[in-house]
């Protein structure tokens, strides 16, 4: 036990009135504990330090306007009304405080009436702390001379919170009252919110596609289009077009965006025309790429955020296929890919595509192999696009017969990074897929994300079905490319 709790002076034992030894810590004759700190006697009331006793009881309290839940008036008082001494204990002169000053309270529990009470007041009316008068010559309370200063600001002095947002503003999803700037921005937090395009699904009749943002790019710079339309002799078409902006040059995500409109657009005006579809496709993509141009003469729609970048063309992949009159055509141009992967996957599946890139050119020149080129840091520089700043622009069309039922996958890079060959993403591809082709989709997104999400991952899923031909028939699907 510590000796601060001993006390030294003890005429009588507490217990029997018995003399105790000096340095005793308990009684001989009782036992009582010695060290035990004696109960405060009733009749000694407390009174603040250095303040005589005749000064505390002259105080006259005035009493407070407002009254607490049992309708008696809460005491109040100011710093002036307490009779300050010096070291010598003599009563320093007053000085009424200024009533254009504001008071700071002290750290504590908050008054009933701030900010007029400046100290607490026991039940008895004695104030527990004195609280000194403001003289001339004296130095200034830490708060006003600024010595010391509040981790936050006192919240009975703070300015009014600003309004909410107008109606018809976006509110920021984070603090929940913020408005957003046209940036995608709040302009109360900063935080940046999630945008349209951040996660988009569609399903369309035979047809779905999901695009999502990935979980390492700061926008989902993909776009996708799914339509339907009907030929002339009225059996149906299913489009589906996939494009990947180029997050090296300037409104990838504009870039995709047009592409994909201006395919689908384009597609959904020739083959009810009774254009080919294989030609259908091949003029598509000259539509995409036009479109893309016209960006390139339009700076102005540059957002400010990327005001600081290189104003490079806008450019972006494309990949697309329809499904009319049993064939399966194919387009691209870049390095997004279409796969298939036949419903009864004891059958091979296979990639329907070549890639614009340096890996596919280095395999194709024989320079390397496949598994060499693809570990290669270059391997996804693309040799293919569409911009105004790509080189001859070489649209690639290849139209297939399958003999079998089967699913058409249709996807970015940021998809097949995780299952590249056709038997990987055969793999992924879960066994409903031809019958529920969103859930298919979000599953494969799912996939890219599991494996680290490095890019933006946009897939779309077509379900080919056809009537079995026999035991004759080829193991894939079966065409010429262009």
């Amino acid at each position: 036990m510590s000796e601060s709790h001993q006390q030294p002076a003890l005429a009588r034992c507490p217990g029997c009135e018995e003399p105790p030894a000096s340095g005793d810590l308990f009684c001989g004759a009782c036992g009582y504990d010695l060290s035990a700190v004696p109960a405060r006697p009733d009749d000694r009331p407390t009174l603040p330090i250095g303040v005589p006793p005749g000064a505390a009881a002259a105080v006259e309290w005035p009493a407070a306007s407002e009254t607490d839940s049992s309708d008696v008036p809460a005491p109040r008082h100011r710093a002036t009304d307490l009779p300050g001494t010096d070291s010598g204990g003599n009563l320093l002169p007053t000085t009424p405080p200024a009533p254009q000053a504001p008071q700071t309270a002290p750290p504590g529990p908050a008054p009933a009436t701030a900010p007029e009470a400046s100290a607490a007041v026991n039940t008895a009316g004695t104030p527990d702390t004195p609280a000194p008068a403001t003289t001339p010559g004296t130095p200034e309370p830490p708060e006003a001379s600024g010595d010391f200063t509040l981790a936050a600001p006192d919240p009975r002095t703070a300015e009014p919170a600003a309004q909410p947002p107008t109606a018809g503003a976006k509110v920021c999803v984070a603090c929940r009252s913020g408005r957003v700037d046209p940036d995608g921005y709040c302009e109360n937090c900063g935080h940046a919110q999630p945008r349209e395009r951040d996660h988009v699904e569609q399903e369309l009749g035979s047809v779905a596609a999901v695009s999502d943002r990935g979980l390492r790019h700061h926008r989902n710079e993909d776009s996708f289009a799914v339509s339907s339309t009907a030929l002339p002799d009225g059996s149906p078409a299913v489009v589906a077009i996939v494009c990947d902006g180029v997050s090296s040059a300037s409104r990838p995500d504009e870039a995709s965006a047009a592409a994909a409109s201006a395919a689908n657009e384009a597609l959904l005006e020739s083959l009810p025309r009774g254009t080919h579809p294989q030609q259908a496709m091949h003029e598509a993509i000259v539509a995409a790429a036009e479109a893309v141009n016209a960006l390139a003469q339009d700076p102005s729609g540059a957002a400010e955020h990327e005001a600081h970048r290189r104003q490079n063309a806008p450019a972006c992949t494309l990949v697309g296929a329809i499904m009319a009159g049993g064939l399966l055509v194919v387009g691209w141009v870049g390095d997004s890919r279409v796969y298939w992967v036949p419903d009864d996957r004891s059958g091979p599946p296979a990639r329907l595509t070549e890639d614009d890139s340096w890996a596919a050119q280095m395999v194709a020149a024989g320079l390397m192999n496949e598994t060499e080129a693809y570990a290669d840091e270059r391997a996804h520089a693309i040799t293919g696009w569409l911009g105004a700043d790509s080189y001859e622009l070489e649209p690639h069309t290849a139209a297939f017969k399958p003999d079998r039922p089967g699913l058409v996958v249709v996807c970015t890079d940021g998809l097949w990074n995780y299952a590249e060959s056709a038997e990987e993403m055969a793999a992924a591809v879960p066994p409903e897929a031809h019958r529920s082709p969103l859930r298919g989709a979000q599953v494969l997104v799912g996939h890219a994300l599991d494996g680290g999400g490095h890019d933006n991952v946009t897939v779309a899923l077509l379900p080919f079905a056809v009537e079995p031909q026999g035991a004759g028939s080829s193991p894939g699907p079966a065409g010429t490319a262009v």
